[in-house]
């Protein structure tokens, strides 16, 4: 392969490669959380927006009822996020 064909496969790879990170960014989404009614409820909340692959961190507020969940929009979605306080027992939908 020729110089130049190698040196432009080889900027095409990286930037094939690249495109995904670039195009990521850190999001910032409020959740309304339902059936948080004891002092316990925002830990468990908290550990399963946690255990979601690209959260960065969480704050959950027991008196507004409500989760403030930073993510990498590269490696979750808010369906993941909904998802996964919905399986621990908290319903739980973008806040409007």
């Amino acid at each position: 392969m020729p110089v130049n064909k190698a040196i432009a496969y080889a900027v095409f790879v990286v930037t094939i490669v690249a495109a995904p990170t670039a195009m990521a960014a850190e999001r910032t989404i409020t959740l309304s959380v339902k059936n948080m009614y004891c002092a316990a409820c925002p830990s468990i909340v908290k550990e399963s927006l946690e255990a979601v692959s690209g959260v960065a961190k969480v704050a959950v507020s027991y008196k507004d009822k409500t989760a403030t969940v930073v993510y990498d929009d590269a490696k979750a979605d808010v369906n993941q996020l909904t998802s996964a306080t919905t399986k621990a027992g908290y319903p739980s939908a973008p806040k409007s």
